[in-house]
């Protein structure tokens, strides 16, 4: 398939998005997308004419809420192929590897990899957890090889990323999980830049545990998502209201997972618009907007890759996110004089110091794809860096 054919296989959705401008190229997705209208108005009517609070109150409308409620962690677990009473529902990916961090029963050693985001580093180290290092291919993908030769039985969990934040580097997640399996560990799958552009089946997978969070799929802030099938087998993390069976001042028990994860009143109408997002993606197809992101990226590279001043990160088939670095310019400049020529990307260490460090660089600049940009996009990115270079030559 040709470039051209390829990013025509989704229609033109940026009118769905009224975030979007007719004069802004907006390519720091991979930060936090933009939301279609969908989502706004679902969110908008949780919050207005439907809003109640869910699971406690034996009046309609919180009847009525709780059903959406969970008719929302359906659709959500139907999307990444889950039960489910094994979705959680979470503030962020962050907030869901905290959880099984902490909550795990045993915190032996942890194989992580290079490419990981501060957040599926620093819960490891803070909850005690001994952290070995995987290292990377060549062209920046988690080196699986080595990886297995790093793996003993004495480490406890593996946690990988599925899409890398800064590479793009998409990890065969089913070989992982045979590897960690094959010493006994767990495998955590960081999905959240995995779960907008690729098709995730957590059974076909094998991992144990699968985060993501909704406001890079198209959804609101403050909610994630954590899948597991070894929930049951986990204590809880945060107590409060919700989470409980029954309480006594001197003993306390508590409810199955998921609930047991829930403490408080939940997201409720973050979670009715996660559900809209999720809706939203399968409508125009999870396949169709990896195969129009893979397009975008194979045209951005192709256009990178002829000039001499720029360094290219990444494996050739990153999903959907291209980093770059222009010599002798640092990205924050790049940054900043393509944000007057109405170009957004991300400029920095992405919360990823490690890789910066295993790269040689202080940071990169980042473009990074949604299924709302075009080619359009692109090629203000390309004339933007053509004015980075008039400047800086």
């Amino acid at each position: 398939m040709s470039i051209k054919a390829a990013v025509r296989t989704l229609p033109d959705v940026r009118a769905d998005f009224p975030g979007l401008t007719t004069d802004w190229h907006y390519l720091d997705t991979a930060a936090t997308a933009q939301k279609p209208q969908a989502v706004i108005d679902a969110t908008v009517k949780a919050m207005g004419r439907d809003y109640a609070t869910v699971h406690r109150g034996v009046y309609a409308r919180s009847a009525d809420m709780t059903l959406a409620y969970e008719a929302a962690r359906r659709r959500i677990a139907a999307f990444i192929g889950a039960r489910e009473d094994d979705v959680t529902f979470v503030r962020g990916a962050t907030e869901a590897i905290n959880l099984v961090a902490y909550s795990h029963p045993r915190k032996g050693r942890v194989l992580l990899s290079m490419l990981e985001h501060h957040s599926n580093i620093v819960p490891w180290q803070l909850a005690g957890w001994q952290v070995d290092v995987c290292p990377l291919t060549e062209d920046g993908s988690i080196d699986l090889v080595a990886a297995e030769k790093l793996l003993t039985p004495e480490h406890e969990m593996v946690a990988f990323a599925h899409v890398s934040n800064v590479l793009g580097s998409p990890l065969d997640v089913a070989r992982a999980a045979e590897l960690a399996h094959r010493v006994g560990a767990e495998l955590l799958i960081d999905g959240c830049q995995a779960v907008p552009r690729l098709p995730v089946d957590v059974g076909a997978l094998d991992c144990n545990y699968y985060v993501f969070s909704g406001h890079k799929l198209y959804g609101p802030t403050g909610i994630g998502v954590l899948w597991s099938n070894k929930l049951d087998a986990l204590p809880p993390w945060q107590g409060g209201g919700s989470m409980i069976d029954r309480v006594t001042f001197e003993k306390t028990s508590y409810a199955p997972a998921p609930t047991r994860f829930e403490a408080g009143t939940p997201a409720i109408v973050e979670a009715l618009g996660l559900a809209a997002a999720v809706e939203y993606i399968a409508q125009h197809g999870i396949e169709a907007i990896r195969a129009h992101e893979c397009a975008l990226v194979a045209s951005l590279r192709e256009q990178l890759a002829r000039k001499n001043s720029i360094t290219l990160f990444g494996p050739e088939n990153s999903a959907g996110i291209v980093s770059f670095a222009m010599a002798g310019v640092h990205p924050h400049d790049i940054g900043t004089i393509l944000d007057e020529n109405g170009v957004a990307i991300r400029a920095g260490h992405h919360c990823a110091q490690p890789l910066m460090e295993h790269l040689g660089v202080p940071a990169t600049a980042r473009a990074s794809f949604g299924l709302y940009s075009n080619q359009d996009d692109v090629t203000a990115l390309i004339e933007g860096l053509a004015r980075v270079e008039r400047i800086f030559g």
